[in-house]
């Protein structure tokens, strides 16, 4: 999940067309609505042999750092895979809230096969940046909050001054209107400083966020940044001399 002190809920602007976002929305519900930790598989048992099931998937799709820096062909799809699992209810709608918000737009703005190469990419580096900082971890990594983080970084610096509405518990959930410049690095430094925090279950750790905003702010101010103009001085009339 990718925050627990502020979420966003609105956006001034909204994209037309933006079919890998909800595509990607409608995947990611999906792949969870038929998993385990759903609970609405009854192939998976109930209890015990539920819970047993679920860590088995997660272990199974999921990133574990000390797997996946050990090089095995099958560790290195992980982080792929992880981007599309979910360990509960909160994480997926968490997940999912922020990438309606943020994606419709930065894919406009980039483009639909762009845009998907950028959240698979970014999302799968998120992952391996953590695993590198936490190399002997055992814990299971899943969730899309890496690239959506990613795509948070992106809208920052495409869109700074899009006015989202956003709600902060601790003014008792007054919704108030800012612009990105101020809601999305806000969001970075609750990061930033919940990211020493253990997670108490399979998820996207803190540093993954911010791993990949960093990313996605990157990307996309080389991408989109404007070049630089070079001023040419006019040519000096006939007869006169140029230096």
């Amino acid at each position: 999940m990718i925050g627990n002190w502020s979420t966003t809920v609105g956006r001034t602007v909204r994209a037309q067309s933006a079919p890998v976002t909800y595509g990607l929305i409608v995947l990611c519900c999906v792949i969870f609505v038929i998993g385990p930790a759903s609970g609405f598989n009854p192939t998976y048992g109930t209890g015990d042999e539920l819970l047993v099931a679920q860590r088995a998937y997660f272990r199974r799709w999921g990133v574990v750092p000390a797997d996946l820096l050990s090089g095995t062909p099958g560790a290195l799809l992980t982080p792929a895979t992880a981007l599309f699992i979910h360990g509960s209810w909160l994480h997926l709608l968490g997940n999912m809230l922020f990438f309606y918000v943020f994606g419709a737009m930065a894919e406009e703005r980039m483009g639909h096969f762009e845009f998907a190469l950028f959240y698979v990419g970014c999302g799968y580096l998120a992952l391996v940046g953590y695993a590198i900082a936490n190399s002997s971890s055992e814990q299971t990594l899943v969730g899309a909050s890496g690239a959506i983080s990613a795509v948070l970084g992106a809208f920052l610096y495409l869109f700074p001054k899009a006015r989202v509405t956003s709600l902060f518990p601790f003014l008792f959930f007054l919704p108030l209107r800012f612009p990105a410049w101020i809601v999305l690095p806000f969001w970075a430094a609750l990061q930033w400083l919940a990211a020493g925090r253990s997670p108490s279950g399979p998820g996207v750790a803190y540093l993954a966020h911010l791993v990949g905003f960093s990313l996605g702010f990157l990307y996309a101010w080389v991408r989109f940044r404007r070049p630089t103009r070079v001023k040419v001085p006019a040519a000096a009339p006939e007869g006169e001399n140029q230096p």
